[in-house]
């Protein structure tokens, strides 16, 4: 039960203009609370950034719904009429989709040999699903793998060396690319809440539409950085270099990088209850790399391109994103330890070296590209890093404990706080949708939500 909180000027204080602040703002002010958002940023969106300079647009920041069946997000995208692509690999699949496989020789794989390679890791991760449901406490996803793979090992009829270690490299970019992190910093349960139900898909307009239209109308300070927020008797005071704001209860929704870096101070200090997850739990890095091409040179049809063994130990897998502009571009990743390390490169270098590892698949008609986009969401003082995963030592309980709240005015929102879905925009809009719920006191209808914004 809530109870009654007001100060002066705003009832709520929501802090980060991402997709959980705003969700939660819009829902409040729809509730008639007074509500401002405060953001740092010079735009909305938060990690959901859409570039559209080159005159289309370019999702440097999230890009996939992770399976839209039974999800609430998909549904507000198509209350809102906000267009989709399906393109079912942003998950980091083995197979499902049609993918240009290719062995440890660059050598193009066959049909067959692609799908023995599928069953191969489907086998694997029988294994791996064994080993993590007989793990310890402190036990790492490198330890399970590492047992899983030695089992098969032992097996009669065993796969043969280079296969397992084909499959330890996917093992290893998988977790890089779910969690933006090592293999041996993940907790062995640490991708228990990763699986995808149905489709995924993209935007042709670009991710950063939803939170664009939610936000319209309401009240967002841009370029309003955040320093302090301080609880008082009567409610709460926020200190921003533009001075204070005060209001009877806060939403914080920056990213766990942020919390972690201690870029906002909290006075009273935040409880164990939550200083304690956001200690625990991790912040991966997870950057993108986009080449467009004066001229495909890789086929028609597949949905992505993935070099297997040492080929593929940096850049590994590449997605053809061409359908979003019209014209020939791959989306490769650098996640995890190489992430970090790739912040530090020129622009120039990381091209020249994706380069090499393209043209050491297709050789030299891979042409220099016509445009890049590079991010470095680690150097980024707002978000310090692209989502959250669970470190060794955490848990999916700390997810949901993140949340709060703090004697009912300290709230927390934002993919880090969502237990079922962390590191997404669903989990993300589930928490925003929890945390105004928690503050009216009162369970929301998101179908007639996502309806009443639909006519707007």
């Amino acid at each position: 039960m809530t109870t009654d909180r007001t100060a002066p000027g705003h009832d709520v204080i929501v802090i980060g203009a991402g997709m959980s602040g705003i969700t939660a703002a819009r829902l409040l002010a729809d509730a008639g609370r007074r509500v401002v958002v405060l953001e740092a940023r010079d735009r909305i969106g938060g990690r959901m950034h859409t570039d559209r300079d080159a005159g289309f647009p370019v999702d440097l920041g999230a890009s996939w719904i992770h399976g839209i069946t039974d999800s609430r997000l998909w549904e507000l995208a198509q209350a809102l009429g906000v267009p989709t692509l399906e393109f079912t690999v942003g998950s980091f699949q083995a197979g499902g989709r049609p993918i240009a496989d290719f062995d440890g020789d660059t050598r193009r794989m066959t049909a067959d040999a692609s799908a023995q390679w599928t069953a191969d890791v489907a086998e694997a991760d029988r294994a791996l699903e064994r080993e993590i449901a007989a793990s310890s406490p402190g036990d790492t996803y490198l330890d399970v793998t590492e047992r899983a793979l030695d089992g098969l090992e032992r097996l009669p009829e065993a796969m043969d060396p280079e296969r397992i270690d084909e499959i330890r490299e996917f093992f290893r970019h998988r977790v890089e690319e779910q969690c933006g992190a090592w293999i041996g910093d993940l907790d062995a349960h640490g991708l228990d809440e990763d699986a995808i139900e149905g489709d995924e898909v993209i935007f042709p307009r670009g991710y950063d539409e939803l939170p664009g239209r939610i936000a319209a109308g309401l009240d967002v300070r841009l370029e309003h950085v955040v320093n302090a927020v301080e609880r008082e008797d009567d409610g709460v005071r926020v200190r921003t270099d533009h001075g204070e704001f005060r209001a009877g209860r806060v939403l914080v929704t920056v990213p766990l990088g942020v919390l972690k870096a201690g870029s906002i101070t909290f006075d009273p200090a935040l409880p164990d209850e939550v200083a304690g997850p956001i200690r625990r739990l991790g912040m991966g890095v997870f950057n993108k790399i986009f080449l467009q091409f004066p001229e495909r040179f890789w086929e028609d049809g597949v949905y992505a391109i993935r070099a297997l063994g040492e080929p593929g130990e940096h850049w590994h897998s590449w997605y053809d994103v061409s359908a979003i502009s019209g014209r020939p571009t791959l989306l490769t990743f650098a996640a995890g330890p190489f992430g970090r390390r790739m912040q530090d490169l020129h622009d120039d270098d990381i091209v020249a070296d994706a380069l090499a590892a393209l043209r050491g698949l297709y050789g030299e008609q891979v042409p220099a590209p016509a445009a890049r986009w590079i991010t470095r969401w680690g150097e980024d003082p707002f978000s310090r890093g692209s989502y959250s995963y669970i470190a060794t030592g955490s848990s999916h309980h700390d997810h949901d404990a993140l949340s709060g709240p703090v004697e009912d005015v300290l709230h927390f929102a934002g993919e880090a706080t969502w237990g079922a879905e962390p590191a997404t925009v669903g989990g993300a809009y589930a928490s925003g949708v929890r945390a105004a719920e928690r503050i009216l006191g009162t369970p929301l209808d998101l179908a007639a939500f996502a309806e009443r914004r639909g006519r707007r």
